[in-house]
């Protein structure tokens, strides 16, 4: 079992940076490029110290953050790497990450934000989100992400309905996007029982969120839900989430708290070959005090079967 850090760290100094569209468009042309290739050179710098970061740590994934190349697809303040002055330094530091990833066993992810809905009855935001997923496949090309995780979006009255846009969208996608694209339970609207049969349907894989199941139950024991979702990834590692309840499950169960109760930990998850992102306020710091809480409970485990 491998574990993955999300986007940012808490204590390592490991900083991605970012800018918008109204600063980019204040400027000319060429000063607008010249500010988004020195972020963009920073981000793909620091992406480099985040996988040498995690290795380090003993993490075995890291999600990219969607803006490492902020702003890329606006349609006015846009840019292409080849537009940037630093467009070779970029490149060389996004190579550099994906050789040291590949080198170390570090699988890398995407997971775009939630502006991305494949399934919108509104054609502007359907056309912005393919634009989106076609920027998050170019930036996985570079860097050698296998996962581009989306939830399913909005029911819009008839999840039905909505599903079958999703599945029009997802067909015509470039093989660089489908070859990537995963789905994910969500703790609001689509259930895992609801998106089995639409990524049976398209050859999707389904990320499977713990701790969406328990905030939006289908009927599924998570064991249960495991192994369906497992079924989905044919032969290639399994991709799930984890997080635990910032007010605790008698509060409001969806905002995340800073670390992972080792109690919410699925029993069935221990053994299995699999990717758990940990989705926690503390980032690296919850990520390896989780590996070290397991570690404890597995020696503990091993030590009462030894005395008995």
């Amino acid at each position: 079992m491998r574990f993955g850090l999300c986007c940012l760290f808490k204590a390592e100094p490991v900083t991605f940076r970012t800018t918008t569209a109204k600063v980019l468009l204040a400027l000319s042309r060429r000063d607008a490029l010249a500010k988004a290739s020195a972020v963009c050179l920073h981000n793909a710098e620091n992406l480099l110290l985040a996988v040498r970061a995690v290795h380090r740590l003993g993490i075995g994934a890291f999600r990219i953050m969607s803006p490492l190349f902020p702003r890329m697809t606006h349609p006015d303040a846009g840019y292409g790497l080849d537009d940037l002055p630093q467009a070779e330094a970029i490149a060389r530091n996004m190579a550099a990450a994906r050789d040291f990833s590949r080198e170390h066993g570090i699988r890398l992810s995407f997971h775009p934000d939630q502006f991305v809905v494949l399934s919108s009855p509104h054609a502007h935001v359907v056309a912005n989100s393919v634009r989106e997923l076609e920027y998050q496949a170019f930036l996985a090309d570079m860097t050698g992400a296998d996962v581009i995780n989306l939830h399913a979006g909005g029911a819009y009255g008839d999840k039905a309905a909505a599903l079958k846009r999703l599945a029009a969208v997802v067909r015509d996608l470039p093989e660089n996007v489908i070859s990537r694209l995963t789905l994910e339970n969500d703790d609001v609207t689509y259930t895992v029982r609801d998106l089995l049969p639409a990524c049976a349907d398209l050859g999707l894989p389904l990320v499977y969120d713990v701790h969406h199941h328990r905030c939006n139950p289908d009927g599924l024991d998570e064991n249960e839900a495991t192994d369906l979702a497992a079924a989905t990834w044919q032969g290639r590692e399994q991709y799930c989430h984890i997080s635990s309840p910032r007010e605790g499950w008698n509060g409001n169960p969806k905002p995340h708290a800073d670390h992972i109760d080792p109690a919410d930990f699925p029993a069935c998850w221990v053994g299995r070959t699999m990717t758990v992102d940990v989705e926690a306020k503390a980032k690296e710091l919850a990520v390896t005090r989780l590996m070290q809480d397991l570690a404890d409970r597995l020696e503990t485990a091993k030590r009462g079967n030894t005395e008995r």
